[in-house]
């Protein structure tokens, strides 16, 4: 046992209380605890979070963003040849005041980027998009599945 160090116990065996409140910083109620954020580079920050939901509905095939405080002319919505669908756009950051003090920055601003890969069914030019309250909705219209004729065959015998 005494060749096994202790952490609770320095070199001269006397014991080691650990104080969470023993810093060499002073105490910042504003700074993060958990400075994860610091690893996704700030201008890569609204592409991450960007969050859509995609479901499918009898009819059509329907896309949900969230993107709140963006305008509709500052997201795009496209649709490219080899059935794509790209929904990009662009968060400014606010202008900084030279005297202003910013105590957290948690808004996610920059460009974001996401594309879906749709499925045969869709029907590529009836693509509607609206937005409302910084909902983005994208509806995609699936083409009637033509069931195959099933004819009964009388066995005879």
């Amino acid at each position: 046992m005494a060749m096994i160090p202790s952490l609770f116990n320095n070199r001269r065996g006397s014991r080691i209380i650990f104080d969470p409140f023993s810093s060499f910083e002073a105490w910042d109620p504003f700074k993060d605890p958990f400075p994860s954020s610091s690893l996704i580079p700030r201008e890569n920050s609204a592409f991450v979070n960007t969050r859509i939901d995609w479901k499918e509905t009898p009819e059509a095939h329907v896309f949900k963003a969230d993107l709140p405080g963006l305008k509709k002319e500052e997201v795009k919505v496209e649709i490219e040849d080899d059935r794509v669908l790209q929904i990009s756009g662009e968060r400014n950051t606010e202008m900084e005041d030279k005297n202003d003090t910013w105590h957290r920055v948690e808004r996610s601003s920059g460009k974001f980027l996401r594309r879906f890969r749709l499925p045969e069914n869709a029907k590529m030019d009836q693509v509607k998009a609206s937005m409302e309250n910084g909902l983005l909705t994208v509806t995609v219209p699936k083409e009637e599945v033509k069931k195959p004729d099933v004819k009964a065959i009388e066995i005879s015998g």
